[in-house]
């Protein structure tokens, strides 16, 4: 293949350290990392004209415009690098975890005197234990409801003194042990939160042996509602701990079976937690960017971008087939472990190799259940397009649709919301909001969707007029058409609207109706008449989900800028803050409380001494 001038200037001045290489398409988008121990080789081998490369090496080496590289001081540093550059960038050509949303955790915030537990999508350094990740937050809260009934903790904001005069409704219904009353010494309330995270990691051995001792010694001491109290908090952990599948002896290493399945460019990876000899628990993860990748790539990818997120690293991970980095992937998770032993082990026979061949049937079955789950969804977003063109007469399925919505609270902090659907499905990074300038005083919506609605199809325009130059980028929310636009109002707001099309002779190229909010008619411009879609039927249940999807985020950005309207207005008053140190402060500090907590030392890295100075006599 021919290769750019730039491209070959590159190859020629690689170092041949180690280190991790990002390539870069012709708009300046990542497509690819990748690591090496010498990069001068790794990257030149890609522009060698090999048979042996597969069809997905070939589409990237055709899209490689530019290519970065940052040069690191051994190959350890280079995994964990290439991990965080996935991770970020998330390119197109890297196998990666197709569910880019952080995963929830179970978090117990053990540095406090009487630890909460929450759930979490990040991890933090702050003294807490993490368990997870976990696939579903519906089944996080699920587990959490079940814990709770066995292991009453704590869920409100109270401050735990032990004097409190009364407790809340949660301890009568047993909900909550109630330090806050004495009802629970500290010792006994961290002892039971201790037994949770006991609990969660398989531990259940000792905290059964310890329970039946301290219902003996109730019983004896004749304290028979504690006896009773512990009696059921056994029997609804004994109910749990025979579900749980005792696959090993009790002195068996900790485990992670992990298994994989394949099918058209994704895999799914079935992992089995194996603790204190039991499987407590499974979770499946589903990866894409797979296609023509060997079948130990993918595990590698899977094994570091999981372990990357991971609370816990047991002592061994059991694999199908052996991983060509296994050692230097297994130095990175012993170095997670805190330099404790770890090991990876490809079981050959025997009740370890009926584990790893029984999570790959499971990863085969799920992998199955959920192309059918999508072909499904993927039949309904068809037929809904279809109803939609038959309903509104359209030319062609309305493949993008662009919704507008209002939002505001008595004139204030009037947001317009844009939010885009592809193919009947919501496509966030193209949303965006509009912050309405031109309407002060009494709220007037009609204004308030012109505004917006012209901003939007001048960006159209501009986009439209710089076609074709050099340098010119398009911004894919602003620079296409839609197939179809809706407005959430009535004939009103749909006459506003369509005066705007007229004004940018847009009427006939992109088709537009209004959706009245009570009975869910659909307005035509220039027309008398309403339309109402059949009330089961593929198109309205579409139409609903795009209606509120543009209501929930127009609330959304509404209400993030009342409340920083809010602080805004409190240094507003204050003398010598005006809006360009009213801006710096925010920026600096976040919330009016944390500059409120301030010293005049921390102010004036900000601000001249005298306007610190005013902060803190108005604020206190």
């Amino acid at each position: 293949m021919e290769i750019s001038e730039k491209l070959q200037g590159i190859l020629a001045t690689l170092p041949t350290k180690p280190g991790c290489y990002l390539m870069k398409n012709a708009e300046g988008k990542i497509i690819y990392v990748g690591k090496a121990i010498n990069l001068k080789n790794r990257v030149r081998s890609y522009f060698h004209a090999d048979a042996s490369h597969d069809n997905k090496t070939r589409r990237l080496v055709r899209e490689i415009a530019d290519i970065e590289w940052i040069v690191v001081g051994s190959e350890l540093e280079a995994l964990i690098l290439e991990m965080n550059l996935i991770k970020k960038h998330r390119p197109k050509f890297n196998v990666r975890l197709k569910d880019d949303k952080r995963y929830p955790y179970i978090k117990v915030h053990w540095a406090e005197a009487f630890p909460k537990v929450t759930v979490t999508r990040q991890m933090a350094d702050d003294g807490s234990r993490y368990f997870g990740p976990y696939t579903s937050a519906w089944a996080v809260y699920q587990t959490l409801d079940v814990l709770r009934k066995i292991f009453p903790y704590l869920t409100c904001d109270r401050e735990i003194t032990g004097m409190d005069k009364r407790a809340c409704l949660y301890y009568d219904i047993k909900l909550c042990l109630a330090p806050c009353i004495g009802a629970a010494s500290q010792a006994a309330y961290r002892q039971m939160i201790s037994d949770l995270m006991d609990f969660l990691s398989g531990q259940s051995e000792g905290i059964v042996t310890r329970l039946q001792a301290d219902m003996q010694k109730a019983s004896e001491e004749m304290r028979f509602e504690k006896a009773a109290a512990i009696r059921d908090q056994l029997k609804a952990i004994q109910s749990i701990i025979e579900r749980q599948k005792i696959v090993f002896a009790t002195d068996y290493k900790d485990s992670d079976v992990l298994a994989m399945a394949r099918s058209d460019g994704e895999a799914c990876v079935q992992v089995f937690f194996i603790r204190g000899g039991k499987l407590i628990g499974r979770e499946y993860f589903i990866l894409e960017g797979t296609e023509d990748a060997a079948d130990a790539e993918v595990m590698e990818q899977f094994i570091t971008q999981f372990y990357t997120e991971a609370a816990n690293i047991p002592q061994q991970v059991m694999l199908p087939n052996e991983i060509e980095e296994a050692k230097i992937i297994g130095e990175w998770l012993r170095s997670k472990r805190g330099g404790e032993k770890m090991e990876f082990f490809v079981p050959k026979e025997g009740q370890p190799q009926e584990l790893v061949k029984m999570a790959a049937e499971n990863a085969t079955e799920t992998l199955t259940a959920l192309r059918a789950q999508w072909q499904a969804d993927t039949h309904k977003q068809e037929q809904a397009l279809t109803e939609l063109q038959a309903a509104l007469n359209l030319k062609e399925p309305p493949n993008r649709i662009e919704c507008y919505d209002i939002s505001n609270t008595q004139g204030t902090a009037i947001i317009g919301a844009m939010v885009v659907f592809t193919q009947g499905v919501a496509d966030k990074k193209l949303y965006r909001k509009f912050n309405i300038e031109s309407v002060v005083g009494a709220p007037d919506d009609f204004a308030s969707m012109e505004e917006m609605l012209t901003r939007r199809f001048r960006r159209w325009r501009s986009a439209e007029e710089s076609a074709g130059q050099v340098g010119a980028k398009k911004d894919a929310s602003f620079s296409f058409l839609p197939d179809l636009i809706i407005i959430d109002g009535g004939k009103g707001q749909l006459s506003r609207a369509v005066e705007v099309l007229e004004k940018f002779e847009l009427m006939g190229k992109a088709p537009i109706v209004g959706l009245a909010k009570q009975q869910e008619e659909i307005f035509f411009p220039h027309k008398s008449d309403s339309l109402m879609l059949p009330r089961h039927s593929q198109a309205l249940y579409l139409v609903q989900r795009i209606r509120d999807e543009a209501h929930r985020y127009g609330i959304t950005a509404h209400r993030k800028k009342r409340q920083k309207l809010g602080m805004a207005s409190i240094l507003d008053s204050i003398p010598g803050i005006g809006p360009a140190r009213r801006k710096s402060l925010l920026k600096h500090f976040g919330s009016v409380d944390k500059i409120r907590a301030a010293s005049i030392e921390e102010l004036k890295s900000v601000l001249p001494e005298s306007a610190a100075e005013s902060i803190k006599a108005n604020l206190e």
